[in-house]
């Protein structure tokens, strides 16, 4: 491990991070911090829900959010030990109690019976392309919006809303968005390399 400090705005924040973890949750991305200033530029979209962060790697846009924003936030990320207690690790050595967390490798069946978020957000996930596959069908299961089951209100239909900010070939970066697009999901173009996707 290695312990740095990441600044977020407004905000310093120390984050341990592996030297080297098999499924690329080893590092905090810059992406991360460029999304937590949009995050708090448009923060009528997280405060007020319930979020899940998909790929959270070492929890720090989560516990920004927690700790600048009061957000309601779960971290998600690969069904990894490791990964887990490093969440809970930084959560600690930033003050605060360990956020929950939800062990989840995408195209598996969710832990979970039903969705329990309007919000779903991402930075910076988009690495592998073998696996948009999977990430779109966990999708498909957090983006549902069965109100009955999730008890949403009317004017919250769940959104997925992604920051991209690694630089992968354009063609590779198209076919997430094609394959959103095959599952009958809504892509929009929030700008700043921000995207929001709708069943």
């Amino acid at each position: 491990f290695v312990e740095r400090e990441h600044s977020f705005p407004e905000m310093t924040l120390k984050v341990r991070e592996f030297m080297f973890h098999q499924v690329n949750a080893n590092l905090l991305w810059p992406g991360s911090t460029i999304f937590a200033q949009w995050l708090v530029e448009h923060r009528e979209l997280v405060e007020g829900s319930r979020v899940l962060e998909l790929g959270s790697g070492t929890g720090a846009l989560a516990i920004f959010l927690k700790k600048s924003l009061a957000v309601d936030i779960t971290t998600c990320d690969y069904d990894d030990d490791e990964i887990e207690a490093n969440i809970a690790h930084n959560c600690k050595l930033n003050g605060m109690a360990p956020v929950p967390h939800i062990r989840h490798t995408w195209g598996e069946r969710f832990p979970a019976d039903a969705p329990a978020w309007e919000l779903v957000i991402a930075s910076d996930i988009l690495l592998y392309v073998k696996q948009y596959p999977n990430l779109v069908k966990t999708l498909k299961f957090l983006l549902a919006s069965d109100r009955d089951s999730r008890k949403l209100p009317l004017s919250r239909k769940p959104c997925f809303v992604m920051s991209w900010r690694r630089r992968i070939p354009k063609e590779d970066e198209a076919l997430f968005f094609a394959d959103c697009g095959n599952a009958g999901f809504q892509v929009e173009d929030l700008g700043s390399r921000v995207y929001r996707i709708t069943a």
